[in-house]
């Protein structure tokens, strides 16, 4: 995976000119910069100034291990990495008292032994999410307009209505924030609200999109998940609530807010539990945009060592073929175009969702199973379900 750690042609590919590791190779290192490679892909370089550490990416791949440039404090990594790939990363740094032992990791082996890390956001990349989190995207993955370049240390302003909703049916109290985007109109479920506000900067984004004209006015809903397996898992309590409880709050909120045209947006088991709401609620939900949906998922399937490996569609499949209606549904089906194992499912219910009646959209993000993927359907999905 790397050139030899002695070479200093490993960083001038990559538009670095100074000798590694001194003060001017680190004034002109950057985020991590893309060679396109033979096979259509990119060799991408990863940058770490300090002590031994990994780098991890979310559902792409398996942590990476940095080599060591001579005995500077240059760490580096080029991944391969193929054609259209936007995906979260952070730095996995040995904690103080495993340093000694993984000082060296020229090897190839990151020597870790199942020790303690602690994670980093890239210093040097300005595209953040979260205070541990970046975001890397190949040259060729699509622009995402409208969500704007946050740092890690960047704190995201936070809608300005707050609700205390104490759910009897789910039991125990959340804050849920309200945001009416150009002013308020549909209302827009966001299933996982709390990544939405301070991992992804989906306010902001919003507010963009409303004012370039691409989405009407709509009213932001984030719901946060206390229990994600429990609530998101094809289980009526969550949608009664939400019917009953939490609708009824926003509506007397004072913020504007169209309940009647209610469209909810999850992904992964948000993205289930969003069609089962349809399915199972559909004077509640008409709309929905879902990115990489767990319809893999079956009764007892999270006890299994491999939970995707069951029947093609899981549960949902199965209640459509049932015979259950999706008429005057419309539903945005997005999944990462790199979730190899996620694709058969998805299909699946795509076509059978489509058969039942539902108007359907299908489209691929250049990701994994990723937030940092899912952003522009997101935006493009909600827009497409009210329009």
């Amino acid at each position: 995976m790397n050139h030899l750690p002695d070479s200093p042609d490993v960083f001038a590919r990559f538009g670095l000119s100074a000798a590694p590791g001194t003060e001017e190779f680190w004034a002109e290192a950057g985020a991590p910069a893309s060679v396109p490679t033979a096979d259509g892909g990119w060799s991408t370089l990863f940058l770490w100034r300090g002590s031994a550490a990994r780098v991890g990416f979310e559902s792409w791949s398996e942590p990476v291990p940095l080599t060591r440039f001579g005995d500077t404090d240059c760490w580096f990594a080029q991944v391969p990495m193929p054609a259209r790939l936007r995906v979260t990363y952070q730095f996995l740094v040995h904690d103080a008292d495993d340093a000694d032992d993984a000082d060296d990791s020229t090897s190839g082996t990151d020597g870790t032994g199942g020790r303690d890390f602690t994670a980093y956001a890239d210093p040097l990349n300005p595209h953040g999410a979260g205070g541990d989190r970046s975001i890397a995207a190949t040259p060729d993955a699509p622009a995402q307009p409208y969500w704007p370049v946050v740092g890690a240390d960047d704190v995201l302003p936070l809608p300005g209505t707050r609700l205390r909703w104490a759910s009897e049916r789910l039991g125990g109290r959340r804050t849920v924030r309200v945001h009416p985007a150009g002013g308020g109109g549909p209302v827009v479920l966001l299933l996982d609200g709390d990544d939405w506000l301070h991992l992804h900067p989906a306010m902001a984004a919003f507010d963009a999109a409303v004012a370039d004209g691409a989405m009407p006015p709509v009213t932001l809903v984030f719901l946060p998940a206390k229990d994600r397996e429990a609530e998101f898992t094809c289980r009526p309590e969550l949608w009664e609530a939400v019917r009953d409880e939490l609708l009824p709050l926003v509506a007397e909120s004072g913020v504007v807010a169209d309940v009647d045209r209610l469209v909810v947006a999850g992904q992964s088991l948000g993205g289930l539990s969003a069609l089962y709401a349809a399915m199972e609620f559909p004077g509640l939900v008409s709309r929905v945009a879902c990115q990489s949906p767990s319809f893999w998922w079956t009764p007892g399937v999270m006890d299994l060592a491999d939970p995707l490996g069951g029947p093609a569609g899981g549960v949902v499949a199965e209640r459509l073929r049932a015979g259950a209606g999706l008429s005057g549904l419309k539903v945005a089906f997005d999944v990462g175009e790199h979730e190899t194992r996620m694709l058969p499912h998805c299909e699946l219910v795509e076509g059978l969702a489509e058969r039942a009646g539902a108007t359907v959209r299908v489209s691929r993000s250049a990701s994994g199973h990723d937030r940092a993927g899912w952003r522009h359907a997101l935006l493009r999905d909600v827009a497409w379900a009210l329009a």
